[in-house]
């Protein structure tokens, strides 16, 4: 049985760089027979804010609308995660926030690759710190070197295509596949071994 990797975009801005390098992902990245992809974009799933009365890391949401449901099944249906965010404000964005707290017990000591981006020097690394402390408070291993893509708007075009002859693409490039590597491995592990 292969095992099941989703990459997550956590942003909704249109074709903004985010989108860009999902796309790129999602056309170099291919299933295998170890190895299959689900691609997660949050435009998929319009959420409401969450209201409900339970604590997901406690108990199991009930009263759950349609469009939750297929997210918590989408996310639950994975052995190992790479989450994509952009840095607002030295944070992940509030809609990422609001679908990670509909989530509970269905990642749970499971892996987690954080991949941030930003159109800055600075590669969103403080999102990617951000996100370390939401995720393992919801019972997730993460992995410990994320993949932060940096002053990246030139990089990539509208369609995904990688430039190959703007600055840092090769490196973005090569810190992609040693992420998908690294995923890959640790949820194969941990789904041939699970925690009891």
């Amino acid at each position: 049985m292969s095992t099941k990797i989703g990459i997550i975009l956590g942003s909704v801005r249109g074709d903004a760089l985010g989108s860009k390098i999902f796309k790129h992902l999602k056309s170099v990245m291919k299933d295998t027979a170890d190895v299959e992809y689900t691609w997660l974009d949050l435009h998929n799933f319009p959420l409401p804010v969450y209201d409900h009365e339970e604590i997901p890391l406690m108990a199991k949401v009930s009263k759950t609308t349609e469009m939750e449901d297929k997210w918590l099944n989408a996310v639950e249906e994975q052995d190992g995660y790479i989450m994509m965010t952009p840095e607002y404000n030295h944070a992940i964005p509030g809609g990422f926030k609001n679908a990670l707290d509909l989530v509970g017990s269905q990642v749970s000591k499971k892996p987690v690759q954080i991949l941030s981006y930003s159109c800055f020097s600075d590669g969103g690394m403080l999102a990617a710190a951000s996100m370390v402390p939401i995720l393992q408070i919801m019972d997730m291993m993460v992995l410990p070197k994320p993949v932060l893509v940096w002053n990246a708007e030139p990089n990539f075009e509208t369609d995904g295509t990688l430039n190959s002859d703007v600055e840092n693409s090769e490196h973005f490039e090569k810190r992609f596949k040693e992420a998908f590597h690294d995923i890959e491995f640790y949820a194969k592990v941990l789904k041939d071994n699970p925690y009891k």
